[in-house]
């Protein structure tokens, strides 16, 4: 029975947050981009010697029978270099999972659409296609592609005919070694692949054999066969029974299914796995230049501390931008219950962002914050905005912190849970009023809105913070 996309997003997030996930990309994720899949790669060499791609099915003899031929691979490497040499964007799946916050990723494409997403997101991929490669690590890397058939830029080591997998054992046996770790240590999500592979056949079957029962789950997505696609009714129940067992047949093997209507719903659910993905990071958007009753500045800093402090216990991470006056506050709070409880694991649950400061272009400075703002945005999934005052340099006034509104107004944009302690006063007071005119947008504070906006008790505000942000988890 295939998995519903709940289930998916449930356990694939967890495993992303618990630095367990990988990903597994077929040639369904670069078609998108323009690239060919392995028929349409294999349609001009099967047409230079006489045969017809759509009646073949063993797509890996007809690569060696054009090999065979020809005595040489020349015309092989240069389909390759023809089919994936072209400059292509990034398409949008591609761009969510390398993204996400994942090592370990693994294709059988020869194309770099995995690794650009990984630049395009400011990560350092660290790129494997032959064996060698494998013993050594690029320094600063964010993520290992590990492109088990070869790359387009070396297309004569490319494995694309018959006899190329059978001597894969020999060319290349420390990738089958590296999978084989990889898929009993962590969750694959399999995307764009059709299981048709003969290596990954045979690595699934040895982990079957070894392990049984005991296989970690992984997951990957079928079409739906569409009974609209056909014409005749027999046909459509032939197919639609085939795929069924397929599904039954991976299950054997730990790969759950999650079939899909249209290829839109892949996008859509990879959306819903980065936002969930990030929900274990909080940004805290605060600064205070004063304090005044009820929040003088012990019980202010004591608010600050214990929040911190509990979200940590709860293994969320917190996201500071070390706001004037409460910066201290958070990371007193963070550091006690990490050095405390979480194995002094400080960057699992405190990463400290204080922002560029001794620009003396106006101009420059207001941009170079904005970007980081985003950055910093851009990495956590719930905002809680608290305080937020500062002393106007022209007045000598204490007025609303712009900063904190402008975190506001990006969080916002980028469709994390925004969470104001109103009684606090000043930019969340703001936050909290704007929220409240619009509250069918955060429908999650309907029921606590009237709370945040009044409630000054230490313990109450925090059990409240806490009460919103497990029940969206």
């Amino acid at each position: 029975m295939a998995v519903t996309r709940e289930e998916l997003i449930r356990e694939y997030t967890r495993a992303i947050q618990e630095g367990n996930a990988a990903i597994f990309a077929g040639a369904g994720l670069s078609r998108p981009s323009g690239f060919v899949d392995w028929k349409g790669l294999l349609k001009p060499l099967a047409s230079d010697i006489k045969l017809d791609i759509e009646k073949e099915h063993d797509l890996l003899s007809v690569a060696q029978y054009y090999r065979n031929q020809r005595r040489t691979r020349s015309g092989i490497n240069q389909a390759i270099m023809d089919a994936f040499s072209k400059d292509v964007a990034t398409n949008e799946n591609a761009r969510i999972i390398t993204r996400l916050p994942i090592f370990t990723y693994w294709t059988t494409n020869y194309d770099d659409v995995i690794e650009n997403g990984i630049k395009e997101a400011n990560r350092n991929p660290d790129v494997k296609y032959e064996s060698d490669q494998l013993s050594v690590m690029k320094r600063d890397r964010d993520a290992i592609v590990y492109k088990m058939h070869g790359d387009v830029n070396h297309p004569a080591n490319a494995v694309l005919t018959k006899e190329d997998f059978e001597l894969y054992e020999y060319r290349r046996p420390l990738f089958r070694t590296a999978l084989k770790g990889d898929l009993v240590s962590k969750i694959f999500l399999f995307i764009g692949f059709s299981f048709e592979d003969p290596n990954l056949e045979y690595i699934l079957s040895q982990i079957h054999s070894l392990l049984g029962e005991n296989v970690h789950d992984h997951y990957c997505f079928f079409k739906r066969v569409q009974e609209s696609d056909y014409s005749d009714v027999k046909e459509f129940g032939y197919d639609i029974a085939k795929q069924d067992m397929q599904e039954e047949n991976l299950r054997n093997y730990g790969i759950q299914t999650v079939f899909v209507d249209d290829y839109a719903e892949i996008t859509e659910i990879l959306h819903e796995i980065e936002k969930k993905s990030k929900m274990k990071n909080v940004f805290i958007s605060g600064s205070a230049d004063e304090f005044t009753e009820p929040w003088n500045k012990e019980k202010a800093e004591e608010l600050v501390t214990e929040l911190a402090g509990e979200l940590v216990r709860n293994d969320y991470r917190i996201t500071s931008g070390f706001g004037l006056g409460i910066g201290s506050a958070v990371i007193n709070g963070a550091l006690d219950v990490i050095y405390a409880e979480k194995f002094r694991h400080i960057e699992e649950h405190l990463c400290l962002r204080p922002f560029p400061q001794n620009i003396k272009d106006p101009n420059e400075r207001a941009e170079r914050w904005k970007k980081y703002r985003e950055d910093m945005l851009s990495e956590t999934g719930i905002s809680i905005f608290i305080f937020g005052n500062k002393t106007d340099k022209s007045s000598g006034e204490i007025i609303v912190a712009d900063g904190c509104i402008k975190e506001f107004e990006i969080a916002k944009a980028k469709g994390n849970i925004i969470i104001p302690i109103g009684s606090t006063g000043y930019a969340a007071k703001k936050i909290l009023k704007i929220v409240k005119e619009k509250i069918d947008n955060f429908s999650y504070l309907r029921e606590h809105i009237a709370q945040l906006e009044t409630v000054t008790d230490i313990r109450a505000i925090i059990r409240l913070v806490m009460e919103i942000i497990n029940d969206l988890q």
